[in-house]
């Protein structure tokens, strides 16, 4: 692998979204420039070590630009308000980057929750929204909970059944440790962002790229056996709902919320080709505990959680315990220090604007 300074890397991915028809105009309700901020994205995502979901997923991104599958000069825009209860809403994506709307859809949520105490956006007609947890962190840093899930295509066989009939659906639960305005240290948050399948259909393919063995049975191969080969795991388009049957369920459930709550498309209506995934629901929650709480007890409630679980004694002294996303921060610093690990030829085709 490649080290890249990070400022590099989101330069090129800046020329890059430019290139394929994004402009630097403010996409409502967010504030940032539009194809900056999607640059942003893509980028922090790779810094973060989420490797999956950043520049190794623009390839996908372009070629569902070029396809029509995505609109690059889409903006959401309010469709409804639910019910007169103003904390929540109805917005359309109209196709636009998908990571542009999340990023709308979760900053209206928090002016939502800084109004009433909790606010809410239900998101249809999006895109990929690229890694979920950007909208966890984007809430949490701010002092606010964030809760945000999206339905994808059917790569998930229902319990019972051998045929993909759910998404992997992953949902971000984010908690704030400090608040804006309170102390004067910041605490990262703690942010869980999981997929309802075992591994993500991203991690599964860098798995069977480099030809490694899953860490624990993710799927099961042709024959219907539990693997962890992670290409017998594609071959079968069967992989393995977390929780077993509770997995299935939690993943048909969210899936149901949100196209509901969005009116918008369900798993069962997307085409099964990921190139043409999209117009994807999605549900977007902000709290703001400081409308209700005192945030420096919030803060103490945090710490000691978190104090108690790295109390525990690891398994392996080599590996203590950690808590959601505390990883994401060792990364962060290790590869704005070294460079970002970036695949080589990946890299020459972004710079050559051949993506």
């Amino acid at each position: 692998m490649l080290r890249v300074p990070y400022t590099d890397l989101e330069a090129a991915l800046h020329r890059a979204v430019l290139n394929l028809g994004l402009v630097d105009q403010p996409s409502p309700p967010a504030s940032v420039p539009a194809a900056t901020l999607c640059a942003r994205l893509f980028a922090e995502t790779t810094r973060d070590g989420v490797y999956t979901h950043g520049l190794a997923r623009f390839p996908r991104f372009a070629a569902m630009v070029r396809n029509g599958s995505i609109d690059p000069l889409a903006s959401p825009s309010r469709t409804s308000m639910l019910s007169d209860f103003r904390a929540i809403e109805r917005w359309d994506g109209h196709r636009g980057p998908g990571n542009l709307n999340a990023w709308s859809a979760m900053s209206r949520a928090m002016d939502l929750a800084r109004l009433h105490g909790i606010g809410a956006v239900a998101l249809a007609n999006t895109n990929h929204w690229m890694r979920g947890g950007t909208y966890g962190w984007q809430a949490a840093t701010q002092g606010l909970f964030g809760i945000c899930w999206t339905n994808t295509l059917a790569n998930t066989p229902a319990w019972g059944s051998t045929q993909p009939t759910v998404g992997n659906n992953p949902i971000i639960i984010a908690v704030p440790r400090s608040f804006p305005g309170v102390g004067s240290t910041t605490l990262p948050p703690v942010v869980l962002d999981m997929a309802m399948t075992q591994f993500s259909m991203g991690s599964l393919s860098a798995y069977a790229q480099r030809g490694a063995e899953l860490p624990v049975p993710g799927g099961y191969d042709l024959d219907g056996n539990l693997t962890r080969d992670p290409a017998a795991i594609e071959a079968s388009q069967r992989t393995l709902p977390i929780g077993y049957w509770k997995g299935f369920g939690l993943s048909l459930v969210l899936d149901m919320m949100a196209s509901m709550l969005s009116e918008g498309l369900s798993t069962h209506q997307f085409p099964l080709d990921p190139l043409k995934e999209t117009c994807l629901s999605q549900f977007f929650l902000a709290i703001d505990p400081t409308t209700f709480a005192d945030p420096t007890h919030l803060s103490q409630i945090a710490e000691s959680i978190l104090t108690n679980l790295h109390d525990a004694p690891p398994e392996d002294p080599a590996k203590p315990v950690r808590y959601p996303g505390e990883e994401t921060i060792r990364l962060r610093e290790e590869n704005l220090h070294l460079g970002v690990p970036v695949d080589p030829t990946l890299w020459q085709k972004l710079n050559d604007l051949t993506i």
